[in-house]
Protein backbone atom coordinates (compact mmCIF):
# COMPACT_ATOMS: atom_id res chain seq x y z
CA UNK A 1 0.00 0.00 0.00
CA UNK A 2 1.38 3.41 -0.94
CA UNK A 3 1.36 6.26 1.54
CA UNK A 4 -0.96 9.13 0.65
CA UNK A 5 1.03 12.28 -0.06
CA UNK A 6 0.17 15.26 2.15
CA UNK A 7 -1.11 18.30 0.30
CA UNK A 8 1.65 20.51 1.68
CA UNK A 9 4.48 20.83 4.12
CA UNK A 10 4.92 24.05 6.06
CA UNK A 11 8.52 23.32 7.05
CA UNK A 12 11.31 21.14 5.61
CA UNK A 13 11.40 18.86 8.67
CA UNK A 14 7.80 17.86 7.99
CA UNK A 15 8.69 16.61 4.52
CA UNK A 16 11.71 14.81 5.94
CA UNK A 17 9.56 13.17 8.62
CA UNK A 18 7.05 12.00 6.03
CA UNK A 19 9.82 10.68 3.77
CA UNK A 20 11.49 8.87 6.67
CA UNK A 21 8.22 7.17 7.61
CA UNK A 22 7.59 6.06 4.03
CA UNK A 23 11.17 4.77 3.72
CA UNK A 24 10.85 2.76 6.95
CA UNK A 25 7.60 1.27 5.68
CA UNK A 26 9.07 0.42 2.28
CA UNK A 27 12.09 -1.20 3.99
CA UNK A 28 9.66 -3.53 5.77
CA UNK A 29 10.08 -2.21 9.31
CA UNK A 30 6.30 -1.92 9.73
CA UNK A 31 3.08 -2.16 7.79
CA UNK A 32 1.07 0.88 6.78
CA UNK A 33 -2.02 -0.32 8.63
CA UNK A 34 0.02 -0.82 11.79
CA UNK A 35 1.46 2.70 11.40
CA UNK A 36 -1.90 4.37 10.79
CA UNK A 37 -3.36 2.73 13.90
CA UNK A 38 -0.46 4.03 16.02
CA UNK A 39 -0.66 7.51 14.48
CA UNK A 40 -4.45 7.59 14.83
CA UNK A 41 -4.17 6.76 18.52
CA UNK A 42 -1.83 9.71 19.08
CA UNK A 43 -4.11 12.04 17.11
CA UNK A 44 -7.12 10.90 19.12
CA UNK A 45 -5.34 11.39 22.46
CA UNK A 46 -4.00 14.80 21.50
CA UNK A 47 -7.38 15.88 20.11
CA UNK A 48 -9.05 14.90 23.38
CA UNK A 49 -6.56 17.05 25.30
CA UNK A 50 -7.10 20.22 23.23
CA UNK A 51 -8.21 21.41 19.81
CA UNK A 52 -5.68 20.69 17.09
CA UNK A 53 -4.78 23.17 14.34
CA UNK A 54 -4.35 20.55 11.61
CA UNK A 55 -0.92 21.76 10.51
CA UNK A 56 1.88 22.07 13.06
CA UNK A 57 -0.10 19.92 15.50
CA UNK A 58 -0.49 17.23 12.84
CA UNK A 59 3.25 16.87 12.27
CA UNK A 60 4.05 17.15 15.98
CA UNK A 61 1.65 14.23 16.50
CA UNK A 62 3.24 12.38 13.57
CA UNK A 63 6.69 12.77 15.14
CA UNK A 64 5.43 11.73 18.56
CA UNK A 65 3.78 8.66 17.05
CA UNK A 66 6.86 7.68 15.05
CA UNK A 67 9.16 8.05 18.05
CA UNK A 68 6.91 5.92 20.23
CA UNK A 69 6.32 3.42 17.45
CA UNK A 70 10.04 2.93 16.77
CA UNK A 71 10.71 2.58 20.49
CA UNK A 72 8.03 -0.09 20.92
CA UNK A 73 9.25 -1.97 17.83
CA UNK A 74 12.83 -1.94 19.16
CA UNK A 75 14.22 0.10 16.25
CA UNK A 76 15.20 3.24 18.18
CA UNK A 77 15.03 3.83 21.93
CA UNK A 78 12.88 6.83 22.80
CA UNK A 79 15.80 8.64 24.49
CA UNK A 80 17.88 8.27 21.33
CA UNK A 81 15.04 9.48 19.12
CA UNK A 82 14.52 12.52 21.33
CA UNK A 83 18.25 13.35 21.14
CA UNK A 84 18.04 13.20 17.34
CA UNK A 85 14.92 15.39 17.46
CA UNK A 86 16.76 18.01 19.52
CA UNK A 87 19.66 17.99 17.04
CA UNK A 88 17.27 18.09 14.08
Amino acid sequence: MTAPAPSRFDEPWQAQLFTLTVALNEAGHFGWLEWTEAFGAVLARRGAERAQDGSADYYDAWLEALEGFLDRKGHAPLAEARAVRAAW
